[in-house]
């Protein structure tokens, strides 16, 4: 039988191998990060420097804000009243409540759209007789009705602050090949228990290291589902949103970004969110991620190696697309360790 052990041998040194390959590429990140730290730091000083007072120039683009909504009573009011509060010209800010509830959900935002629509907001209630393509089919609905020419995402659990697109905006205007600008997850609830700061403390590398290190070092990023504000152009360039894969925005950011539109990160620009509190919702949410990362990397990644692109860049694509692989890669590893180790002992023993 040692051809079966030399063949689990393989496989354990193979997915050993990979595992030191992708924790390996995370000092790459704490490297790319720290090259670029001051440089970007400067860049964002000198883009508030060009753009004292937003709200007095007269060029600022039409923007449409999209609230997808599913059945969340709890914080739909509390979405509503953040975008409401976000400071823009009067006229050139129009906010979608995309809802596909089918619960007293409905009533809470009939309720609250009319409350502001009566003290002035520009604010619409879009309902569909179906959920094709969930969360990207009603952004795709609702883009075909919207009249921004940017196009800003927020999850219903989300909080914007008030000046989110004074701090955005000026993105699109210092750059015209910007496509879309990402700002940082923040957390309503950071503190309730052990799993709601791990999730804090994981979500806060992603941000400031991995999203920082991307975008400032010209490597694809994705949106984050949320929190993020796009150039309606760059969507259309993209090919708009499919809802082929668990991750539209990956998806759509990807194909967006090989269309040639660059992105931006803005470390600074906190939007609050609540994170999972118990452990089903958060294996829910993994579940989601991890399957719609895999599903976007076998889509786009043959388009990514073909692309004329740097082939670092290809690499970090790739890494990025399918470091969920790094799950089922430290579960082989756990379970041939013991069986390795014996066969080991046991050839040194003969």
């Amino acid at each position: 039988m040692d051809w079966a052990a030399n063949f689990l041998l393989v496989i354990y040194a193979a997915s050993a191998t990979l595992l030191m390959v992708y924790g390996l590429n995370c000092y790459v990140l704490i490297f790319l990060f720290h090259r670029k730290r001051k440089s970007a730091e400067r860049q964002r000083r000198q883009l508030a420097e060009c753009f004292p007072h937003p709200l007095l120039r007269s060029d600022l683009p039409v923007v449409t804000t999209q609230i997808p909504m599913f059945n969340e009573v709890n914080v739909a009011r509390r979405v509503m009243l953040a975008a409401s509060r976000m400071r823009y010209p009067a006229g050139k800010h129009e906010i979608q409540i995309l809802d596909d509830s089918t619960d007293e959900t409905r009533d809470t935002i009939d309720r609250t759209a009319e409350q502001l629509r009566q003290a002035g907001v520009d604010i619409t209630v879009i309902r569909r007789s179906d959920r094709t393509g969930f969360k990207a089919g009603a952004l795709n609905n609702g883009l075909n009705q919207a009249r921004g020419e940017l196009i800003a995402i927020f999850d219903a659990d989300f909080v914007p602050p008030e000046d989110y697109l004074l701090r955005t905006v000026p993105c699109f205007l210092a750059d015209a090949g910007i496509g879309l600008v990402q700002a940082r997850w923040g957390h309503l609830n950071r503190y309730p228990s052990v799993l709601t700061r791990a999730q804090s403390i994981g979500i806060d590398g992603h941000f400031m290291i991995e999203q920082a290190a991307r975008t400032w070092n010209h490597l694809y990023m994705n949106l984050n589902g949320t929190a993020g504000i796009w150039r309606r152009a760059a969507i259309e360039a993209g090919g708009g949103w499919h809802w082929d894969t668990l991750t539209e925005d990956m998806d759509l950011s990807y194909r967006v970004q090989l269309a040639g539109w660059g992105t931006e990160f803005l470390p600074d620009l906190v939007v609050p969110a609540e994170i999972p509190e118990d452990i089903r919702a958060f294996k829910g949410q993994q579940f989601r991620w991890a399957k719609g990362s895999i599903q976007t990397a076998k889509k786009l990644l043959p388009q990514i190696l073909k692309a004329p692109i740097p082939v670092f860049q290809k690499i970090q694509a790739v890494f990025h697309m399918t470091h969920y692989l790094v799950h089922p890669l430290i579960l082989v590893s756990g379970l041939l360790a013991l069986p390795v180790l014996l066969w080991v002992d046991l050839s040194f023993s003969r």
